[in-house]
């Protein structure tokens, strides 16, 4: 009884719909094209963001772990005289994080994180000739670094091979420095250390300043340079949510003590653009979803007019007030349906003619979330903007329905 009454009122709702077929197919249109925006725009943001993320992230750690600065220390005073002290801040050198072998297994062990790299960097001058460059060394454990940075992917010259003399260096340092792959060059680090090493392969990171400084070589290798044997002075690391990796670097400072500077800390004016463009996205959805909704619900208040006589007799032939109102939401829910099935489709279209003839700026990908929740949002509001239109019908007084010219 239940399935069949139902049934009634999807076959009286549709029969509505085909009915006024103007009306239907002018606001199934406006539906597709407030769905196609929503789905587009969001789209078109959503990759955008994933670009600038991959360009400013893909060379660098979400999260660092080092040892906090060193500060001066005053003398306690026991005798209740006041001191008055002025002094210049303390200067810091290179130290390496303490037990930090026991502190990999534990973050290796934390579902939140996906890859934990330590290293050890410090400042050198590289010399070839009567060509001086200020460089960082930069001595990785290759195994764990290829997954913070896949080097192999941006290697312009030579190969990934890192240990005994040979080293990794950029595009533009070659260039300031005029070698080659398997020229020699002397790193020193001012601390009565230096070695002539190898160049490898050279790579092309995409940011100058990275390509002008860095010099890749093995940890083991880098940390007699740096006069640390055995320690790091870096732990790099990278996070499952990185929206999520301030709060999860102020989690590690409490457990370690360890300084823990996140991407979001310190590209502030990125975390800004990005929310920016996430909160003009939600603008853009509110203001199409509220000009759907209205056009919904002028479309059926226009409808209970011209049908007052058909919804009368509907109601003397024993139509309940609850079905009366079912129909009409049946009808919002419809064209919220046809409209965004609609708007999906031409947003596909508009995506594949960006993604195919333009610019080439970046790739927008259409995640499947993304379509489920726009056919959710046009059902959800053609119900919604059709409650009231909905109620009104429902209340009509069969007779005096009946008798409407």
């Amino acid at each position: 009884m239940f399935v069949r009454k139902w049934w009634t009122d999807w076959l009286v709702a549709l029969a509505f719909l085909r009915d006024g077929r103007g009306q239907t197919v002018l606001i199934t249109v406006g539906v597709a094209v407030g769905v196609a925006v929503i789905v587009f725009v969001t789209a078109l943001i959503e990759g955008l963001q994933a670009n600038v993320i991959e360009r400013t992230l893909g060379t660098q750690a979400h999260i660092r772990l080092l040892q906090p600065d060193e500060v001066n220390r005053v003398a306690p005073v026991t005798d209740g005289t006041i001191h008055l002290v002025h002094e210049d801040q303390r200067a810091q050198r290179l130290r390496s994080i303490q037990n930090w072998q026991e502190l990999l297994v534990a973050l290796d062990q934390r579902a939140d994180l996906t890859v934990v790299s330590p290293l050890v960097s410090g400042p050198a001058l590289a010399q070839r000739g009567a060509a001086v460059k200020s460089v960082a060394l930069v001595g990785i454990d290759w195994p764990r670094y290829r997954q913070l940075l896949p080097l192999d992917d941006y290697i312009v010259a030579g190969q990934v091979r890192i240990g005994a003399d040979d080293v990794l260096i950029g595009s533009q340092l070659a260039h300031e420095l005029g070698v080659q792959v398997g020229a020699k060059i002397r790193l020193d680090t001012g601390q009565t250390n230096a070695r002539v090493v190898t160049i490898a392969g050279i790579f092309e990171l995409g940011v100058r300043e990275l390509d002008a400084r860095y010099v890749y070589m093995d940890m083991k290798q880098a940390q007699p340079l740096l006069q640390l044997i055995g320690g790091v002075t870096v732990i790099d690391i990278r996070v499952t949510d990185i929206f999520q990796a301030e709060q999860i670097a102020q989690r590690l400072h409490r457990l370690t003590g360890l300084k823990a500077e996140s991407w979001i800390a310190t590209n502030g004016q990125l975390m800004n653009a990005l929310s920016a463009q996430s909160l003009s996205t939600n603008m853009i959805k509110i203001f199409v979803g509220a000009s759907v909704a209205f056009g919904i619900a002028s479309v059926l208040s226009v409808s209970v007019v011209q049908r007052t006589r058909e919804i009368g007799i509907l109601r003397a032939t024993g139509a309940s007030r609850a079905q009366i109102l079912r129909i009409f939401l049946l009808q919002g829910a419809l064209f919220g349906l046809l409209g965004a099935l609609v708007g999906v489709a031409v947003s596909y279209a508009l995506v594949w003619v960006f993604n195919s003839f333009g610019p080439g700026l970046f790739y927008i990908p259409i995640a499947p979330q993304l379509i489920v929740s726009a056919l959710a949002l046009a059902m959800v509001t053609g119900i919604g903007a059709a409650a009231w239109p909905a109620r009104r019908a429902a209340n009509l007084d069969p007779v005096e329905a009946i008798r409407y010219v």
